[in-house]
């Protein structure tokens, strides 16, 4: 599996309470929940921005990322996948949820698993 792209935007807790107007506790909820994915880089807990669209977590990517879970893949993997070029989508996956893709790329995921 290729390796995300590097000039993706990480958010870290103080963006994501102030993005998405909630407290850090219901921050960490979402994650729990995972309606967002996050992994600690430089020791500090950051999710990928593009996991964010109008102020709240990207519908799509509960969905998304309960098929990724179901396909055996870890959390780091799924971030890694959903923020990787994916040839068979010809985009990153996250990049082709963003744009309405919702069913293709849970189809690709499941393949994968």
């Amino acid at each position: 599996m290729a390796s995300p792209s590097p000039e993706r935007t990480w958010l870290t807790m103080p963006e994501l309470v102030e993005i998405l107007g909630v407290s850090p506790s219901r921050v960490r909820r979402l994650i729990e929940d995972r309606q967002l994915l996050g992994r600690r880089r430089d020791g500090v807990l950051s999710v990928p921005a593009d996991f964010i669209s109008g102020g709240q977590p990207l519908s799509e990517l509960r969905g998304t990322l309960m098929v990724l879970g179901d396909a055996g893949f870890t959390d780091d993997e799924a971030i890694d996948w959903l923020l990787s070029e994916d040839e068979a989508l010809g985009a990153a996956p996250i990049d082709a949820l963003r744009s309405g893709r919702k069913t293709e790329v849970r189809r690709v995921a499941q393949a994968l698993g």
